[in-house]
């Protein structure tokens, strides 16, 4: 059994093998038995609600919080009673951390002077970090006259200063206003592409993780929920939980025979495949096709939302629940108007119970 996990540890530069954490006794475990492999310049980006272990998970692997059971692995390595400093890690936190008593070039380099890197490489390294993250010479501004973004970007290149084979970020764009977060995302993932940076993030925004990462990891109550590349994670949620999770609402019983499922909303296709019997169904807004009044299930448009390329309808059917859909701006029918609905087979998913 451990020269299994030894050899399992050889093939991720991180991984973790049944990693459990218990705050309190007799409550249920802050993480619960987690698997995960990161490969070598992987980005992974961990998603869920607050209290699903998340955070937890980020500070097991950074050494910051020692495990209850099982293993971290990093390069095949058991990393247990190695303390932070000597992980060869990079951390970044949401609130900077930056040294408000040393310029820019000093923050970044303060890594390099812990490690007893010459003066010379450290104004090397700190400027082609300058340059990589968009602040070429900023290496005399002071930490207070930065910007927001100015602060983040500093303290990435600081994280990166001392070449860490795993960089770790902790909600690393959660105090910036929307627009700038947006702008960053791409910026972030820029800078790990050239830089060939292992990357391991924790955040609960969605569209932050699904622009960053390579990997998207779904966290519910201490275990992995689901784990695929944003588009699988996107279209094709595994669970109930994971589908509300991303903000899909229209979830319903159904019974699958021959090829269709019988639901509250009548009889919907499914995809090519699907085995017979009852199960959950999830109906994405995509799929969900405005048609006419005569066509399809009838239904009536009880409120509209503009989300900027496209609109957001939820609709009241004659039977069954609300049923969200999404179209184009120009094909949004007004509130109150009577329109028939009819469903596309590639946007019915049926979930795991």
């Amino acid at each position: 059994m451990a020269e299994h996990a030894d050899r399992t540890a050889d093939e991720a530069l991180l991984r973790l093998a049944d990693v459990t954490v218990r705050f309190r006794d007799g409550q249920p475990p802050a993480l619960d038995a987690v698997d995960l492999d990161v490969a070598a310049q992987e980005i992974v980006c961990v998603l869920g609600p607050s209290g699903s272990g998340k955070s937890t998970l980020l500070r097991v692997v950074a050494g910051l919080r020692p495990a209850d059971a099982g293993r971290v692995y990093l390069e095949g390595r058991d990393q247990s009673g190695v303390p932070t400093h000597r992980r060869g890690v990079g951390l970044m936190f949401q609130d900077h951390q930056l040294f408000p008593q040393r310029d820019v070039g000093g923050n970044v380099a303060f890594g390099l002077r812990m490690r007893g890197v010459s003066r010379a490489e450290q104004e090397r390294t700190v400027a082609g970090l300058l340059d990589l993250v968009g602040l070429p010479g900023a290496q005399r501004r002071a930490v207070a006259a930065l910007s927001g973004g100015e602060q983040q970007r500093v303290a990435l290149a600081r994280a990166l200063a001392p070449q860490p084979r795993l960089l770790m970020l902790d909600e690393p764009l959660g105090q910036l206003d929307r627009g700038l977060r947006e702008r960053l995302v791409v910026e972030l993932r820029r800078v790990f592409g050239e830089v060939g940076t292992t990357v391991l993030a924790v955040t609960h925004d969605q569209g932050e993780a699904f622009a960053l990462a390579d990997r998207v990891v779904v966290m519910q109550e201490g275990r992995i929920a689901q784990s695929g590349t944003p588009l699988e994670v996107w279209q094709r949620p595994a669970t109930e939980f994971v589908a509300r999770f991303l903000g899909f609402d229209n979830v319903v019983e159904a019974t699958v025979r021959g090829g269709t499922a019988d639901t509250p909303w009548g009889k919907l296709p499914v995809p090519e495949g699907t085995a017979d019997g009852p199960c959950r169904l999830l109906v994405r807004p995509a799929g969900v096709r405005i048609t006419t009044a005569t066509e399809g299930l009838p239904c009536t448009v009880a409120a509209r939302t503009f989300r900027g390329t496209h609109v957001t309808l939820q609709l009241r059917p004659a039977s069954g629940p609300q049923l969200e859909a999404a179209c184009a701006l120009r094909d949004a029918p007004e509130d109150g108007k009577r329109v028939g609905v009819l469903f596309s087979a590639e946007d019915v998913v049926v979930l795991d119970r």
